[in-house]
């Protein structure tokens, strides 16, 4: 018997505005998403430049806003977080979703500046790791507690957590910019930082775009693949399960998918997942998600391999700084302009191309 909904549609790059309104009807938007209340939207950026299946599509971004406002949600906050490595602000505009904020009428939060407060929250929950990887107290946005969250994820997958989607994403809003402290036990801090998102949203949901989706060492070193899909669910768990599924792999196979099923905080298992909109009974995209690149190579040699012993010193004394330059270095100054540029062609080339660049301004399009 179904526990948990997922709706998946298959769209075209003419049609995947007004399919979104029509996915998150078919997930329960209002059943899930009480309308007295403000609504976070938590973007994705991954990288700050423009690469296909990386981050938060302006057509997702555009859509989802779209439906919120013909349902009566006043208050919308789209928020975005800071990493050591990728600029958000930068990346706001080579994504082209500060024109979507723009022509709506709204502005960003980017939830490290001065004057957006962060709190030391006591879950009620059992954590599983974040309270030995943060002993002095789990810091979180107090601009998130008593609102809504709706995130917006791709489909990609990812060099520590094999998948990343809804549960990878809150990742990147819930915690400070050394959230990097947790990447050695990351699946088990996804779900703790599901369990406090339980707690502090009235309502919690995932719209998440599949349109173009990344297969390989991802968030970014990726390849993308054109696939016209878009999936969403209030289950953040099942959503999860159901991407990995269309990649290709079993969802329990994931701990952090695993974990969050056993614990009760959504369902993992594809067979107790009801799948309303599209038929994705035979769909496999046969993706990979254990190859490696370079950095991925040597951040695993920290975490889990033989540079173990040094961790606290190489990654959380003030000598840390040596690995965001190295990761610019090799992605920013090596990865996208010899590699990744022929990969964002060959999608320009595509009607998500066209339509990518119908959001943008010309001095924002790659190349």
């Amino acid at each position: 018997m179904a526990r948990a909904t997922v709706a998946v549609l298959f769209t075209t790059p003419e049609s995947v505005v007004e399919d979104y309104g029509r996915l998150m009807d078919l997930a329960g938007l209002r059943q899930h998403l009480p309308a007295a209340f403000d609504t976070i939207l938590k973007i994705n950026i991954s990288w700050h430049h423009y690469f296909p299946g990386c981050s938060t599509t302006p057509w997702q971004f555009d859509g989802v806003i779209r439906k919120l406002r013909q349902e009566g949600y006043e208050n919308l906050i789209p928020a975005q977080n800071r990493t050591v490595v990728v600029d958000p602000k930068v990346g706001a505009v080579r994504n082209h979703l500060r024109p979507v904020v723009e022509k709506h009428g709204m502005e960003f939060t980017y939830l490290y500046e001065p004057g957006v407060a962060w709190v030391n929250y006591q879950p009620r929950a059992r954590m599983r790791v974040l309270h030995d990887v943060f002993p002095e107290g789990i810091l979180i946005p107090e601009l998130l507690i008593g609102r809504n969250a709706i995130h917006l994820p791709t489909t990609k997958t990812h060099v520590f957590t094999g998948i990343t989607g809804a549960m990878k994403n809150a990742f990147g809003g819930l915690l400070r910019e050394n959230r990097h402290w947790t990447h050695a036990v990351i699946h088990e801090t996804l779900v703790d930082l599901l369990a406090i998102q339980k707690e502090i949203h009235p309502g919690l949901f995932a719209v998440m775009d599949g349109t173009i989706a990344g297969d390989g060492p991802g968030p970014r070193a990726m390849m993308p693949h054109v696939k016209n899909v878009i999936l969403a669910s209030a289950d953040q768990v099942a959503i999860d399960a159901i991407e990995a599924k269309l990649m290709g792999f079993d969802p329990l196979s994931f701990d952090f998918i695993r974990l969050a099923h056993e614990d009760g905080l959504g369902v993992g298992d594809p067979a107790e997942i009801e799948i309303v909109g599209a038929d994705i009974s035979e769909v496999n995209w046969h993706f990979n998600h254990k190859r490696e690149t370079f950095a991925s190579r040597g951040q695993k040699l920290i975490y889990h391999g033989p540079l173990k012993p040094l961790e606290h010193l190489l990654l959380r004394s003030p000598i840390a700084p040596w690995s965001y330059l190295a990761s610019r270095a090799y992605h920013d100054g090596y990865w996208f302009p010899f590699v990744g540029r022929k990969r964002v062609a060959r999608i320009m080339a595509t009607g998500w191309g066209e339509l990518f660049r119908a959001y943008g301004s010309p001095e924002t399009i790659p190349g």
